[in-house]
């Protein structure tokens, strides 16, 4: 799936440890509900991602990730206007 959105673990993780990350927990759109998704810029990919995390003991393992639509990245500005 990384393959496919052409996202890299690296830039996944840039976006997960994102200050401003607009945090989803758990994802609405997950079947399992088990997973979170996050919305974060990712600063060498210049863009602002949507990734699928699975919580694992003390962390998170990356599941998929792709380039946000413009809903998450207005999602992602609104939450930044407000801080």
């Amino acid at each position: 799936m990384w393959k496919a959105h052409e996202v890299t673990p690296a830039e996944s993780t840039e976006a997960i440890e994102d200050i401003g990350a607009v945090w989803y927990e758990p994802d609405p759109a997950s079947k399992s509900g088990f997973t979170s998704r996050v919305v974060g810029y990712s600063h060498s990919r210049v863009r602002v991602l949507c990734v699928i995390v699975l919580p694992i003991d003390d962390g998170y393992e990356g599941i998929n990730a792709w380039p946000a639509n413009s809903t998450y990245r207005r999602i992602y500005r609104e939450a930044q206007d407000d801080d």
